[in-house]
């Protein structure tokens, strides 16, 4: 419970470079648990961990780390050795210029790099990771460039064991309509229509020494990257401060009771003015946060499908199922039965076979699922 759920249109645009493949990718649905039929609401969202198994199918389907969207295929395996490479670092600039100049090895994918800029207006120093490669004639969703930001951002906060506050995105193309998921995903203020793709942290980060070992790099393997794309990141807004509020009460037990927003701001030490306001700077609205810690602590047990819909509706603090399901309907635009696993017969239950299918390309050939990154 308490993680943020994640919208459709990255989904589709995760799964766009394997249609292009002419990728059968309904059983890359149905093994991360993600009911199809979803797919074509703009509104659904997905539980981070559908995600992570979503991402996990596709490095198998495609046999590519980049999931088809880049110029040429990255082999799998390739993000574990640029790892390897960059523990024997002694600080994080140095693994960092290390894993980039290792990704050039290889024509034809993205060319990332770093540098360190003066911060505008007597601001401190940034150290500026870019993608360099306009990746959009093959990433038309813009997804794998957004993902080498999230990935390396959160990779370098794992090497030097703490998390790296980013200070600013920049995106080298015009908002989309999903931008409001932007701030959230980074922590951070976003720009679009900027000159490249970028993210900017305090420079004095590139000095942190690298603190991992191999048998902690195993660990991370064992999951990544697709968990270091979906793992929760927790930003320092306000708005991520409230969430943080939210989330806490209603893991208290049920019945949650969620405190208002004077509550809040209390425990934040502002006026409740001072809250509203900073929050409306922020692009949201204190009822805003607490719909989405509801519809995502909703989503999650719904997704798990072992919850009865009348005890996650009073464990999230509705007095009645039918103001559950009208407000469910409200935040997702379905009903709550449209996320359930489905079983072969289509069937709501959790009795569901999600055994990984045979996946089968554009020329017929079976093609077995090898083993996790």
């Amino acid at each position: 419970m308490g993680r943020l759920t994640i919208a459709m249109h990255h989904v589709r645009a995760a799964l766009s470079g394997a249609g292009r493949l002419g990728i059968d990718t309904v059983p890359l649905l149905q093994t991360a648990r993600i009911p199809p039929l979803l797919l074509a609401d703009d509104r659904a969202r997905v539980t981070p961990e559908q995600f992570a198994r979503l991402v996990r199918a596709l490095h198998r389907a495609t046999g590519d780390e980049f999931l088809g969207l880049g110029p040429e295929p990255s082999r799998r395996g390739t993000f574990a050795m640029m790892c390897h490479a960059c523990l024997g670092c002694p600080d994080l600039g140095s693994a960092l210029d290390r894993a980039a100049r290792f990704y050039r090895l290889f024509p034809g994918g993205p060319e990332m790099a770093v540098e360190t800029l003066p911060g505008p207006g007597g601001a401190g120093a940034a150290a500026v990771f870019a993608v360099r490669t306009d990746l959009r004639p093959y990433d038309e969703g813009n997804f794998l460039s957004e993902c080498i930001l999230v990935i390396w951002h959160r990779l370098s906060s794992w090497l030097v064991g703490r998390r790296i506050p980013l200070r600013w995105a920049t995106f080298a193309y015009p908002a989309p309509p999903h931008a409001h998921e932007y701030d959230t995903l980074f922590g951070c203020p976003v720009h679009f229509g900027a000159g490249r793709t970028a993210a900017g942290w305090d420079a004095h980060w590139l000095a942190a020494p690298v603190v991992r070992d191999e048998a902690a790099l195993a660990a991370l393997l064992r999951r990544a990257p697709a968990d270091l794309l979906s793992r929760r990141d927790y930003g320092t807004t306000v708005a991520e401060q409230v969430r943080r509020t939210l989330v806490q009460a209603l893991r208290a037990g049920a019945p949650a009771r969620l405190p208002e927003a004077g509550e809040v701001a209390a425990r934040l030490a502002v006026s409740p003015a001072t809250l509203r306001r900073r929050l409306q700077a922020e692009g949201t609205s204190y009822q805003r946060l607490k719909d989405a810690v509801r519809r995502d602590a909703a989503i999650a047990s719904l997704a798990a499908g072992r919850e009865p819909v009348a005890e996650l509706a009073a464990r999230i603090g509705f007095s009645e199922d039918t103001a559950f399901h009208r407000a469910f309907r409200r935040w997702t635009g379905t009903t709550p039965g449209a996320y359930r696993p489905r079983a072969a017969d289509g069937r709501a239950g959790a009795g569901v076979d999600l055994r990984t299918p045979v996946i089968r390309h554009r020329a017929g050939r079976p093609v077995s699922p090898g083993p996790h990154t």
